[in-house]
């Protein structure tokens, strides 16, 4: 797999300060049950990083230490690390509102039958990705058979009530693009994934989030075999609005490893770009137990660029 690293590090890309940190997204392991061509974390079936017991529990220690409102689980399938239920469970009850970065498909794997149960009775927020409502186009981005794994997966969550707006179970859907170009208008492409998905499969979910494919790991590694990573990043850049800076996430979140190394997101901590603006040395979460984040430069590279083009990521 080509590395588009090089071409990323040297970078315009304006300086981004942090405010006070109140998301702790942590990525479990890189293993996955797919292996999807935009995946910029490489994940699969084979890979075998998992968070282990100690590091889960430092996440629940920093969690409490630190006031933290919000648990971001992912991966990979982040429901495959041994200790996700258990990490789940002792998070929500401190009162932490966890997301889990769901697949779909997980939810029909072997062993995982009461999985949807699991999170609806912890009312875990889900946020799923789908990256059309059409079979022909998920499946040419996710695998043959994704595509109805993952309306299996959705009737199951909409039969506990997740994506209904009296139930207080949040299932919220992520559109990526096929190819190098910027996401469509949200809001106009919430109402068509509304209108096809209730119309052609009686499927309903909370929001629809639409991202900008990041240019790096596989999809990066894509560009460059096609010859297309210089016009991609010419569109995000062309793209980038200055009032989009306020929104990004590594201002308000931090990333942290399978081993607890932190960053300021999760793209930089797949192109190991440790936290903060200076410095090559990682920095473990163990170290952040005390410490205040809030001012602190944010590490950026040509990369950012795909937060900020057009209504942003």
């Amino acid at each position: 797999m080509r590395d588009t690293f090089p071409l990323l590090v040297k970078t315009d890309f304006p300086p981004v300060f942090r405010d006070r940190a109140d998301t702790l997204q942590a990525n479990l392991g890189y293993r996955c049950n797919q292996s999807c061509t935009h995946c910029h974390v490489a994940a699969g079936p084979q890979r075998t990083e998992q968070m282990d017991r100690e590091t889960a529990d430092l996440l629940l220690r920093y969690l409490a230490a630190r006031s933290i409102a919000t648990l971001d689980l992912t991966g990979g399938a982040p429901e495959l690390n041994l200790h996700f239920r258990r990490l789940v469970a002792r998070a929500r009850s401190l009162n932490v509102r966890v997301i889990d970065r769901c697949n779909l498909t997980v939810l029909n794997e072997p062993g995982q039958e009461d999985l949807a149960a699991f999170l609806a009775g912890h009312a875990v927020e889900i946020t799923a990705s789908l990256p059309c409502y059409l079979e022909e186009n998920v499946d040419q981005q996710r695998g043959k058979g994704v595509f109805e794994s993952s309306l299996a997966g959705l009737r199951q969550l909409n039969a506990l009530g997740y994506g209904h707006p009296d139930s207080g179970l949040i299932l919220n859907l992520v559109y990526n693009p096929l190819g190098p170009v910027l996401p469509p208008d949200q809001i106009g492409l919430e109402a068509a994934y509304k209108r096809e998905l209730a119309t052609r499969y009686g499927i309903a979910f909370s929001r629809l989030l639409a991202l900008a494919n990041m240019p790096i790991q596989r999809f990066g590694s894509q560009l460059l075999s096609k010859g297309q990573f210089a016009p991609y990043m010419d569109l995000l850049k062309s793209a980038h609005r200055d009032e989009n800076l306020g929104a990004v996430m590594c201002r308000n979140l931090i990333s942290v490893d399978w081993q607890g190394y932190v960053y300021d997101c999760d793209f930089n901590q797949m192109l190991k770009l440790p936290l903060g603006a200076g410095g090559a040395d990682r920095v473990h979460l163990s170290a952040l137990l005390d410490r205040e984040l809030a001012g602190a430069r944010v590490r950026v590279a040509d990369h950012c660029y795909g937060c900020t083009a057009g209504q942003g990521s």
